[in-house]
């Protein structure tokens, strides 16, 4: 067997943390260190449920797939086919990028149509047309406009203190002594981003956390391209991982800071996973986790706004 790199490594260890904070009660470790994982995945209807299971080569995902088994009692023949097949053409248009998040979706999508396409058979022209009326609605953003501001409006408004859109805060987790709190605000701007910035560290609470871990994505719509980017401070690849889901999530428009608070007693990996899930639970609180439309494989521009500290 061949012997995974570096590169290869860090991508499936940030790979798993990101997908695992996502799918949480879901995701399950089979063997972390033959690295085979198992994500059930669910629709509406709990009869509908596929569980994939995927072992992820040492290759992957630079050069090689991951391992996968489809498992659902009803899952059969050509629907079974298919299914496959569409996996196998996402990594094919996908090569060398992680996959986990992509197949996940698209088996979400199969079990949706598998619902809906039930639905129709028991209840007739009815239920094809309540159907596709929940198709419709299913498709639609529902972005709260106060929450997302596109950049051409952003362009247009004034960047007064009083007009900056209001950050919100989550609920403190504490585990050993030590407190993560995430921090969100839409941004549209780099000047935005840096003026949430210097505004959150007015608290003196939260400007003296031992880490400030953001992490911001801004959809540039007419030239198509995100401008992101992220900082540690201090806590060494924190920031590039809530990045990383950032970027699975697919939001834009958005920052999202999460102060630390050390405890005195070492966490290990888990800080990692409490920053995530601390930053996860707030973007889904807010209904940045509603679809926003294709931006995949889009160009990506990274900024660096200027030290938070000054320093």
């Amino acid at each position: 067997m061949a012997e995974p790199d570096e590169e290869n490594i860090q991508k499936q260890i940030d790979e798993i943390e990101a997908v695992s904070s996502i799918y949480e009660e879901n995701w399950t470790v089979v063997d972390e260190a033959a690295r085979i994982f198992c994500i059930r995945i669910v629709d509406q209807e709990p009869k509908w449920t596929i569980s994939l299971q995927v072992t992820l080569p040492p290759e992957y995902p630079t050069a090689a797939p991951p391992v996968y088994q489809l498992n659902a009692p009803w899952l059969r023949g050509h629907e079974r086919a298919a299914l496959s097949n569409d996996l196998e053409e996402i990594y094919l248009q996908n090569s060398g990028e992680c996959l986990l998040f992509l197949w996940v979706q698209k088996i979400q999508e199969f079990l949706q149509l598998k619902a809906r396409s039930n639905g129709a058979a028991q209840h007739g022209d009815k239920g094809t047309d309540e159907a596709k009326a929940e198709h419709r609605a299913s498709s639609i953003s529902i972005h709260s406009p106060s929450r997302h501001v596109s950049l051409s409006e952003a362009h247009c408004q004034s960047t007064d203190d009083e007009d900056l859109p209001t950050m919100v805060h989550g609920d403190p987790l504490t585990d050993r002594r030590s407190t993560f709190q995430a921090h969100l605000a839409p941004v549209a701007t780099l000047k935005q981003v840096k003026m949430h910035l210097q505004k959150l560290y007015q608290n003196k609470k939260i400007a003296g956390a031992t880490h400030n871990i953001y992490a911001y994505r801004i959809y540039c719509e007419d030239k198509r391209t995100f401008i992101q980017d992220c900082e540690d401070d201090g806590e060494t690849a924190a920031g590039g991982r809530m990045l990383h889901l950032m970027q699975i999530l697919d939001v834009r428009n958005v920052m999202v800071v999460v102060s630390r608070w050390y405890g005195g007693i070492q966490l290990g990996p888990d800080r990692f996973k409490h920053i995530n899930n601390c930053a996860r639970n707030l973007l889904i609180e807010e209904g940045y986790n509603e679809p926003a439309g294709e931006v995949s494989k889009m160009p990506v521009k990274r900024k660096n706004p200027k030290n938070k500290k000054g320093k």
